[in-house]
């Protein structure tokens, strides 16, 4: 019975995003106006004659104001993002499981502006929960970073829904401000082309955060810090926080009893062939004792023991150049990014890491909402850790991945990308795996 709803509801949603697409292809236009519809039954607030389905096409969300309430709260200080991001991809050949899955992730994000609410200046309060459904691709392939990382998180055993933000941030002034409370940490490691929290640009985790920080930075914890901007944006960042992932509690019963973490990044925007860019870079450090390798949604190794270990370490940079910018709007278009980083490998399963790809969005002119993406990764796994895993599970070599993309933009709220990756594995006796599939991404 789950299966059949599951079903019904992929294709019920893949069913209407195709059918929305088929309509703007077939016109090269957001929407096509049919007649008879005045705007008072849009709820537009014009007298003019509009298109309801014109309407309902070119707002931002699915759901739209609601009737007023959405804009009302916002000037009130409350503001709401929502989004469902669905998968259906499959490993068509080698690795350990050729089968087709279906999974899904809802992110639910709230900001919080103390100001407007309560009179405290300066203060905002993130809150974000979210959950997860179906089965992810993780494990089918052989391969150590998920294909569909965010159909693993926040919990990859659990389909219940967690609480994994709530951030206090407390500006000093315009340039500089403080935070404290829980955290999830995939925010970090920004790129303009290969980040996306793997619901908007690729997939892969490979493509979506440095691999290099996974041993080191837990995905959810409390944690507290500082940041300093520069022109409105995040320059440099500065944390604290608990060592041991806390998704599923508080995590104040559990603060600082297994170490601390402590991380930086440096995001230094650049202006190199006189195109926007960035050259980021950042490292984590961990005092926490390390006793076995633990599963986690954000990397598939065998749950295999490991030698007694304090302390972990990791270093990484990243960088985006845009190559080139549209004339009817520079703040959009495409070009190249990589990164880079090493770990230490008595406790880190992957010595170094290195991407490289090319992204952005579309380079036709009327599709410029649509993105695209083509990455290859690559890694070398830890010498130190070889000889534990290769008695379970065979020799060991170097992992690297390819994974090509293409976001269509349905409308403002609803995203279909087909995707395609060829995915090594880093145990010797798996063959290369072929994966293939959608993701839908609809937002709220």
């Amino acid at each position: 019975m789950v299966v059949k709803t599951m079903a019904r509801m992929r294709n019920s949603i893949l069913g209407t995003c195709l059918a929305l697409w088929s309509s703007i292809a077939v016109a090269q236009e957001p929407c096509l106006p049919p007649t008879d519809c005045v705007t008072d039954e849009c709820g537009v607030g014009s007298v003019a004659e509009l298109s309801c389905f014109e309407e309902f096409c070119s707002r931002d969300t699915l759901t739209g104001d609601w009737l007023g309430a959405r804009t009302s709260l916002a000037e009130k200080g409350i503001s709401f993002q929502a989004d469902l991001t669905q998968f259906y991809m499959g490993n068509t050949t080698g690795g350990l499981d050729r089968e087709f899955r279906y999974g899904g992730h809802g992110d639910y994000v709230a900001m919080l502006d103390m100001d407007k609410l309560a009179g405290a200046k300066g203060m905002f309060v993130k809150l974000r929960a979210e959950h997860r459904f179906g089965e992810s691709l993780a494990g089918a392939t052989g391969s150590w970073l998920p294909p569909n990382l965010l159909a693993g998180l926040p919990v990859s055993n659990s389909e219940e829904l967690f609480l994994t933000n709530v951030l206090f941030t407390q500006f000093l002034s315009e340039e500089f401000a403080v935070f404290a409370g829980k955290m999830d940490t995939l925010d970090g490691d920004t790129n303009d082309f290969a980040h996306g929290r793997g619901k908007t640009q690729f997939s892969n985790l490979g493509f979506v955060i440095n691999p290099i920080l996974l041993r080191s930075v837990p995905y959810s914890t409390l944690a507290a810090g500082f940041v300093y901007l520069y022109e409105g944006k995040p320059l440099l960042t500065f944390s604290v926080l608990n060592a041991t992932d806390t998704t599923t509690t508080a995590g104040f019963d559990q603060l600082f009893q297994n170490g601390v973490t402590l991380a930086t990044e440096l995001d230094l925007p650049t202006t190199f062939f006189d195109m926007p860019g960035h050259q980021t870079f950042g490292g984590a450090w961990s005092s926490r004792e390390y006793v076995s390798l633990d599963q986690d949604p954000r990397i598939i190794l065998p749950n295999v023991p490991v030698n007694r270990e304090t302390g972990t370490w990791g270093l990484y940079w990243n960088f985006d150049q845009y190559l080139y910018t549209y004339s009817d709007d520079p703040t959009l278009g495409w070009g190249l990014f990589g990164r880079a980083g090493i770990g230490d490998e008595s406790t880190n399963p992957l010595s170094w890491f290195l991407s490289f790809g090319v992204g952005g969005h579309s380079p036709i002119r009327t599709r410029h909402a649509d993105s695209f993406g083509v990455g290859w990764y690559y890694f070398d796994t830890s010498n130190d850790l070889e000889a534990t895993f290769a008695p379970l599970v065979g020799s060991l070599q170097a992992g690297q991945g390819v994974e090509l993309y293409y976001d269509i933009a349905v409308t403002k709220w609803c995203h279909v990308t087909p995707d395609m990756q060829v995915l090594t594995s880093p145990q010797e006796n798996l063959d290369t795996s072929l994966v293939v599939g959608v993701r839908t991404n609809l937002s709220f």
